[in-house]
């Protein structure tokens, strides 16, 4: 797609692939948004005090306002909600069964470390996207306190016993090795989100693959960089 010029501004989704591409974008989102949200709540309920509790649970409030960004754009776009989600239910639920943590700090860690995967996947998807749907992906993309509490939280209890720090670092690296494994198995399913970075994105007709290689390289970095916030190896 060429590059609009001042006064010559076309809708972006009058291009039915670049559409299916958002919309697919779009669907992931929600639905990682939407069990994000399912699993915040839950996990609330592992929590050792009020306070965490409450933390939490704001958490989860935020995760399913985004939920609702995300749907509002999806009807605006005249597509199905329901629809763009479901492919990829089978790769989000079995991540999430894969990684069912045991604990109170595993599900910090992963909620953390794992959607911090996922966050970071779609801020370099932003790159590709119309100023528009952009400024939707990073509003979502958005942190709202959950890593400093989460980073807090960690440190704190590594601090006290020192052996928690090398049973969270396993887990941190099963994390990033499912989360990329499932991000992979969609890429490979989904041909319309696939061109979105490697043919159909809205500036430059998408990344080559040197680009998609570097881009991989710093998801990684950013991955030992958050763990090391933990406190933690990578």
């Amino acid at each position: 797609m060429s590059v609009p010029t001042d006064g010559d501004q076309p809708d972006p989704m009058a291009d039915p692939d670049y559409r299916e591409a958002v919309v697919d974008l779009l669907g992931a989102m929600a639905y990682g948004e939407l069990t994000a949200f399912s699993r915040l709540a839950a996990d609330a309920e592992l929590a050792p005090t009020l306070p965490d509790k409450a933390a939490l649970g704001r958490q989860a409030a935020h995760e399913f306002h985004h939920y609702e960004l995300l749907e509002a754009r999806l009807k605006e776009l005249d597509a199905d909600p329901a629809r763009a989600m479901q492919p990829f239910v089978a790769a989000i639920d079995e991540f999430h069964d894969r990684t069912r943590p045991s604990s109170w700090l595993e599900g910090l860690v992963k909620a953390y470390v794992g959607d911090g995967i996922a966050t970071d996947f779609y801020r370099e998807v932003s790159a590709y996207l119309d100023p528009g749907t952009r400024e939707l992906v990073l509003e979502v993309v958005q942190d709202m306190g959950g890593a400093e509490f989460a980073v807090r939280t960690v440190r704190d209890a590594i601090d006290r016993d020192g052996s928690v720090g090398g049973r969270l670092a396993l887990w941190g690296r099963r994390l990033v090795g499912e989360a990329l494994s499932q991000a992979q198995r969609v890429a490979a399913e989904r041909d319309a989100l696939g061109g979105l970075l490697v043919g159909g994105g809205y500036h430059s007709g998408g990344a080559d693959l040197a680009e998609i290689g570097r881009m991989f390289a710093r998801l990684t970095g950013e991955h030992t960089r958050r763990m090391g916030r933990l406190g933690l190896s990578a």
